[in-house]
């Protein structure tokens, strides 16, 4: 997914097996961050600053929703052992991780495999993508979001 391009309406199935849907968040923006797997060093540190920043996403106007390809019970220990409060899409056909261009070829010890390029994608309120980071600082996810919406002109997320 490229700036311009839409999101889909329905992402998929939470950790609980319930539909998300941008629709069911009315009035929000959305940071809909893809990740390669839960309960990694990189992957918690990365929730974990979204999850110590939650509430300022919020008041800025902000859903924040996670998308790996682990399954939904993964997701419900992963959001539970590190006290998650967005929800986590378990796409574990890839469908969504292929749409949005991050399912694609890896290389790690000289071993190829398919993967999710961790991106995270930020959408206005009907889903048109505005801004996406393919270079994420796991553990300042949060704080580069900030600084890059701040440049925008939104809202300040100092308290």
């Amino acid at each position: 997914m490229n700036i311009g391009d839409k999101m889909p309406d329905l992402l998929g199935k939470d950790s609980e097996g319930n539909e998300i849907k941008l629709s069911d968040f009315p009035g929000k923006k959305f940071i809909i961050y893809f990740y390669p797997k839960d309960n990694t060093p990189g992957c918690t540190a990365e929730a974990i600053s979204f999850r110590d920043n939650y509430e300022t996403f919020l008041k800025m106007g902000y859903q924040i929703i996670g998308v790996s390809k682990d399954s939904e019970a993964s997701h419900r220990k992963f959001a539970e052992k590190q006290n998650l409060p967005f929800p986590l899409v378990a796409d574990t056909e890839t469908a969504l991780c292929q749409l949005a261009g991050v399912w694609r070829l890896k290389k790690m010890a000289g071993r190829e495999y398919m993967g999710v390029v961790r991106t995270t994608f930020v959408c206005d309120n009907d889903g048109t993508v505005t801004d996406v980071i393919e270079k994420v600082m796991t553990k300042a996810a949060a704080e580069q979001l900030f600084k890059l919406l701040d440049g925008r002109g939104a809202v300040n997320p100092a308290p």
